[in-house]
């Protein structure tokens, strides 16, 4: 498959819609810290964060209908969350620490889209937590 600077990298990129895709995408880069790649005209903005990469586009789906919700890797949930609700998010709760390894929040973005933030805080046996490993 030959490479195309046009695509975002990753093997699922998932498309985000919102009724104004320029402020949605600068929302997103103030309060979740993600970075504009590619910019087609306003109606389909790129970002990226780390190695995973959204397309925010034009429309006006309801996010609760749809049941998407995005969870991003991050290295400091608790900044994260800090910098989340200083550009005015609406989080779901503090950062919380699971059985599971990771310490997580939940918050809405403008578009009334979920997402979750999760750091890994401890390799953890899913057998402990009630998890099953069932392909490595």
């Amino acid at each position: 498959m030959p490479s195309n600077r046009s695509m975002p990298p990753g093997p699922v990129i998932p498309e985000l819609p919102y009724a104004d895709v320029p402020v949605a995408a600068r929302w997103l880069c103030s309060a979740f810290g993600f970075r504009e790649r590619l910019r087609i005209g306003s109606h389909r903005i790129q970002l990226h964060v780390g190695a995973g990469a959204i397309v925010v586009v034009e429309g006006s789906a309801t996010p609760d209908a749809s049941g998407c919700r995005v969870m991003v890797p991050v290295a400091d949930v608790d900044a994260h969350y800090a910098k989340a609700v200083a550009a005015g998010a609406r989080t779901l709760g503090e950062p919380t620490t699971y059985p599971f390894g990771e310490r997580q929040y939940s918050a809405l973005d403008l578009g009334g889209h979920r997402w979750t933030f999760s750091q890994s805080v401890a390799d953890s046996d899913p057998a402990s937590w009630g998890g099953e490993l069932v392909n490595p």
